[in-house]
């Protein structure tokens, strides 16, 4: 599986993508820099963690005015595969490949802890690696991953089954919607979650439970 890392200034999170990608496929991922304006030609895109820009306006909000994106948002709309993942999601919803936004944490303080997480979606390209009802943890390390949207928008991704991951009943650390931690787009090709699942690839790390998500991917792309 062919992969790209997108680097914006400030990014914290691009190496720790760029390691699990690299030890799981056996390929390193092309690191694209914010200003390039052409994704290689890849299988999968990550949108990684961090503070893109230094998080000045909103979070995301000038990452996703990047000239890299136009790129990322054609390429996603031809189907590639892209995960976003903690200001990757931000990124995300700030350029409308995924509906609703990642608002201040509901007690206003920056969480950074591990979670514990539901699999609410197991049939998608990112989860077939995983059960229905599974629990694993993921770390968090965010000051805005409260998910909101309004009440239709959230009645449509339960009855379409783009509710990927859930905050597991207690251990929600935002105050997101209906305990949201990842959604996919309609073509269910693009998944934003707020928790860090590449910080979960290796025993070192405290755990492994964020490798079936790379290897359900490898299964779909290769």
């Amino acid at each position: 599986m062919k992969s790209a890392v997108i680097v914006f200034p400030a990014s914290n999170c691009d190496r720790d993508a760029q390691t699990a990608l690299a030890e799981i496929t056996g390929t390193p991922p092309h690191m694209v820099w914010h200003a390039e304006t052409e994704v290689p030609d890849v299988d999968l895109i990550v949108i990684p963690g961090g503070f893109s820009y230094g998080d000045y306006l909103r979070c995301g909000a000038m990452a996703a005015q990047s000239h890299i994106m136009r790129d990322v948002m054609k390429k996603a709309e031809a189907g590639v595969a892209v995960l976003g993942i903690c200001n990757g999601f931000q990124i995300l919803t700030e350029s409308h490949l995924l509906p609703g936004a990642l608002l201040r944490n509901a007690d206003l303080k920056f969480v950074s802890r591990p979670v514990e997480l539901v699999v609410d979606e197991s049939q998608s390209a990112f989860t077939r690696k995983y059960s229905k009802g599974e629990r694993v943890r993921f770390p968090v390390a965010h000051g805005e991953g409260n998910y909101f949207a309004d009440e239709e928008t959230l009645n449509r991704l339960e009855g379409e089954d783009r509710v990927v991951f859930r905050y597991a009943p207690g251990d929600n650390p935002n105050g997101s919607a209906r305990n949201i931690a990842g959604i996919l787009n309609e073509k269910r090709n693009v998944l934003g979650m707020m928790p860090h699942p590449e910080r979960a690839c290796d025993p070192l790390l405290g755990s492994t439970t964020g490798r079936p998500l790379f290897q359900s991917l490898i299964d779909t792309l290769s």
